[in-house]
Parts: C-alpha cells; sequence; structure tokens
C-alpha cells in the first residue's frame, strides 16, 4: 500500500508542479528526479514543524503531501494541524504508515490505535482508511484537489487486493462488496479479513455481507439504508472501540433511525488500553480474537443464538 502510494503521488508530482512530498524519517521508496526533485524534502525527527511547513506550502497554492508514523503524524503534530492547517483552511495530506498493529513489533510508542479517533475529531479533515494497494492508486488523485486536509492511514503492508475496479472509488461512499442477511461493516487491514471470514460462514449457511467504509469523515449517510435492510450488524475495526469507525457509525445510526429500527449491533475491536506486547499484526489481531476464523466464530453464536456471546472487546448497542 505504501510504495503504491509513493508511485502515485510521484507520478502526481511529474504531472502537477504543485505537489510537494516531505518525508519525516523515512524515504520515499521512489526516486523524484528532475523537476520534482526541487519538490521532495527529508525533514528528521521535526514532526510539528513539519505540519507548520506544510501549512504554509498549501496557503501558497502548493498540494503537501507528508509521510510518517501514522503515529507521529497524528499525536505529535495534533495542535499544528488543528491550528496552522484546518482552522486557517490549509489543506495537508497526512499519509501515516503502519496504522493500527502494523508496526506492533516496535512497541507501544508506534502502535496507533486511537489515530482515527485524534483526526476524526479535527473540523475540515478527512479521515481515508484504503484496504488495498488498487484502492490507494484510485484514492490519490481524488486527492489532488480535495478542498480540506486529509487523514491516510496506511493499515498494513502487502496483503490480499480485495477491492475491485468496477466497485469504482469516491471520497465519501462506502463499497459494498458482497450482501447479506448479516451485514459486516469495515476498512484498511480487516476488509479482507472479514470477507475471509464471511466466506467460512457462507460454508456453514449464514451470509455475510461486507459494506468497506473507506471514509470514515466524511461518513456516507447512505451506510443508514444499508442497515435497515438486514437482520444484524457487525463493526469490524483496527482501533480501539473509542471515537472510530464503529463509533462514527453509531452516531449517524442514532441520529438518522429511531432506536426500534435499529438491528442488534455489535463491535469487534481493540480494547481502551495501550498495546503492552510486542509481536507482529497477525499475532497481536489473534490475540485480540480479530483473525477470520475468530470473527467467523463469533458471528456464528451470535447469528445462531441471537444473543450476545462471551467475547473480548464487545460492545453491544
Amino acid at each position: 500500500m505504501l510504495r503504491a502510494c509513493m508511485n502515485m503521488i510521484c507520478q502526481m508530482a511529474k504531472a502537477n508542479p504543485n505537489v510537494v512530498l516531505i518525508c519525516c524519517d523515512q524515504g520515499p521508496g521512489v526516486e523524484f528526479e528532475g523537476t520534482t526533485a526541487s519538490r521532495y524534502f527529508m525533514e528528521p525527527i521535526s514532526e510539528a514543524n513539519i505540519v507548520g511547513m506544510a501549512a504554509g506550502l498549501a496557503a501558497e497554492g502548493y498540494i503537501p503531501y507528508i509521510l510518517n508514523h501514522a503515529t507521529f503524524n497524528t499525536r505529535k503534530t495534533y495542535e499544528q494541524i488543528a491550528l496552522d492547517a484546518c482552522l486557517q483552511k490549509r489543506p495537508i495530506r497526512l499519509i501515516g504508515m503502519g496504522g493500527g498493529l502494523s508496526t506492533a513489533h516496535l512497541g507501544p510508542t508506534h502502535t496507533a490505535i486511537e489515530d482515527v479517533a485524534i483526526m476524526r475529531a479535527i473540523p475540515n479533515m478527512t479521515v481515508i482508511v484504503p484496504c488495498d494497494a488498487d484502492e490507494v492508486n484510485r484514492l490519490m488523485p481524488q486527492t489532488l484537489n480535495w478542498p480540506g486536509s486529509i487523514y491516510i492511514r496506511m493499515a498494513k503492508y502487502g496483503k490480499p487486493i480485495v477491492s475491485k475496479n468496477e466497485a469504482g472509488f469516491e471520497i465519501g461512499k462506502a463499497i459494498l462488496m458482497r450482501e447479506g442477511d448479516v451485514l459486516i461493516i469495515t476498512n484498511g487491514a480487516m476488509t479482507h479479513r472479514a470477507i475471509s471470514a464471511a466466506e467460512l460462514l457462507s460454508a456453514k449457511g449464514i451470509k455475510c455481507g461486507i459494506l468497506h467504509v473507506h471514509t470514515v469523515k466524511p461518513l456516507d449517510k447512505n451506510i443508514v439504508e444499508h442497515v435497515k435492510k438486514v437482520k444484524m450488524v457487525i463493526m469490524i475495526e483496527e482501533h480501539t472501540l473509542v471515537g472510530g469507525l464503529g463509533s462514527a457509525c453509531l452516531e449517524l445510526l442514532v441520529d438518522n433511525l429511531n432506536p426500534a429500527d435499529i438491528p442488534p449491533i455489535f463491535r469487534f475491536g481493540l480494547p481502551d488500553a495501550f498495546v503492552q506486547d510486542y509481536g507482529d499484526q497477525d499475532s497481536l489481531l489473534e490475540e485480540y480474537g480479530l483473525q477470520p476464523n475468530q470473527i467467523a466464530e463469533k458471528i456464528g453464536d451470535l447469528a445462531r443464538k441471537g444473543k450476545p456471546v462471551e467475547m473480548a472487546y464487545t460492545k453491544k448497542l
């Protein structure tokens, strides 16, 4: 995903003289050369200053992209993003590599488990969580002329391609990947895992739909219509259950449906606690019960019994 993103920025820079890339402690992995070389900057370990610099460039008509770890691109830079960029309506593009548990081998300082909540809270900020490299390719050209600032969470590396070109891509529009009586709402690294879980459940006669909500803000209001058609909703995210995708969807549903019209809703995600264990993304997702077989088992129990089962980090509306 990250390489696809950097390749697209490089291509956009060649076609658009206003595109600028700023890296903090990691190079882009692609070559900026010729006229584009003057629009690539390496500014090591100065996260807050970089956002201020990018906001200044945006004020002059440039389109600045900032590549940094998701934790540092959100936690260390919050005030500058809010005041220098979003308050002043100077659009910047933040690329958060290693979102979720992707870089858990580096410890709790690098596990971005609350980044979506942080960025969602800022006015004039768009939050996008793509599911694979192909979707990144469809996303990036749309970021050129988007009017506000954008946070793009790169939640995984080298995973399966599950998005389809014919499904299209539009910022703010969720994609229904499959239909079913049980609707799984998810995004990012969890989308392909949700698809795998749905395939396991299909073999047991439980038909699950998948709604890939790549844009958490602005949230697609049509999610309400999808929810009205199903018997149960499962929300899955590689994020704490505080302030992320599930919270955004619950807010939308409560604001737009009568309580009696809302089907049973269950949320699978990370607990409201720092991740203290080291490991890779898969091992920690296993620990938190978020791998496909674990998801399928939980949903299967819910669908068959029609009542909550004992499962870690699940909330019911």
